[in-house]
């Protein structure tokens, strides 16, 4: 439920009916705007009509949240939402670009494919310590190890890191050494994990389930803001579909859609939604078109000897024609790099 207060409502007046809200065991929302202060009540709709807040006399209006998804929906906060990755802001005039390996394997490999992610105009560093992988028998990641070398690379190339966390019981060791979190398209639903990220207030891209609605996604979105952490990212990134040309269908047309749906930022991954390095510059091309706030994009310094997803990483000289490609783009929808 939305309250629209009256303009020039005491702060008492304020304080009173947040504590009516949480005194019938809703969760209240205080939400001061320039012209109006708004507040939220969330919980069973039965308990909200029975506040009979519309009698109030400093209350305006009552307004049900109709989206099943309510922290994350423009019905409750209409203005976007910038969520600061280091010192990187994601959903602002300024677009993000989020590369790096697949995979942290070793400092080399890492050192020289952050120089080459930054020469393209990334700003935020992204590799893999934990890697969920279809087969048992792929690489799965150095772990621990891992997280200290991308924390230290992203020190020495001056970038914020994102790395993906795999389990609820991780999320406290991957957040001391990353500066963002990253749930896979394998955990979207994975519930306790979005819990988990949710208590803590370290920033998380949320990738789309490879066989997830739009709807779906924004609902796992909320569960991390139920928990108090609006610090989300959501990310298209291919789901699967009859088309087997590509290893996903890259669905663009999620990106207005999130966008008209949610207050929150919305990024593409044109590597893991098409899965073919020649594909990868035009979709991020079409994704930054699109209006997405930013994207994440794979680039190793040499994709032959990935141990990970080297069939759509770029190269450096691919990954830093994209930057000089996005830098002429982006200035056409309201950008910069």
């Amino acid at each position: 439920m939305i309250i629209v207060m009256k303009p020039n409502v005491p702060d008492d007046a304020v304080t009173e009916l947040l504590a009516r809200i949480e005194a019938k065991g809703l969760k209240p929302l205080h939400m001061p705007g320039s012209e109006r202060v708004v507040l939220g009540a969330l919980g069973d709709e039965r308990v909200l009509a029975d506040l009979a807040l519309e009698n109030h006399p400093y209350v305006e209006s009552v307004k049900p949240i109709l989206a099943p998804y309510k922290l994350v929906s423009r019905e409750l906060h209409p203005h976007d939402t910038i969520v600061s990755i280091g010192n990187v802001g994601i959903g602002g005039s300024r677009f993000a670009l989020i590369a790096g390996p697949c995979a942290v394997e070793n400092e080399t490999q890492l050192l020289a494919s952050a120089k080459a992610a930054k020469a393209g105009g990334a700003r935020i560093l992204r590799g893999g310590a934990f890697k969920p992988r279809t087969s048992p028998y792929s690489f799965q990641g150095h772990g621990g190890g891992a997280l200290e070398l991308l924390a230290e690379v992203g020190r020495e190339v001056d970038m914020p890191v994102v790395t993906e966390v795999l389990e609820s019981g991780d999320v406290e060791l991957v957040a001391r050494h990353a500066d963002a979190l990253q749930v896979g398209a394998r955990n979207m639903q994975n519930f306790a994990l979005l819990k988990a990220i949710g208590q803590t207030r370290t920033p998380v891209i949320l990738k789309r389930g490879m066989a997830a609605k739009v709807e779906d996604l924004l609902l796992a979105a909320e569960y991390i803001l139920a928990e108090g952490n609006d610090q989300v990212v959501l990310c298209e990134r291919g789901i699967r579909t009859f088309e087997t040309a590509t290893r996903n269908t890259l669905d663009l047309a999620a990106v207005p859609l999130l966008k008209a749906k949610s207050h929150l930022p919305v990024i593409v991954d044109p590597s893991h939604g098409t899965g073919i390095r020649s594909l990868v510059t035009p979709m991020a091309l079409a994704g930054a078109a699109a209006g997405a706030d930013g994207l994440m994009v794979e680039v190793h310094y040499d994709p032959a000897v990935a141990l990970s997803d080297g069939a759509q990483s770029l190269y450096p000289a691919q990954m830093e024609a994209l930057g000089k490609q996005l830098a002429q783009l982006l200035p056409v929808v309201g950008r910069t790099l």
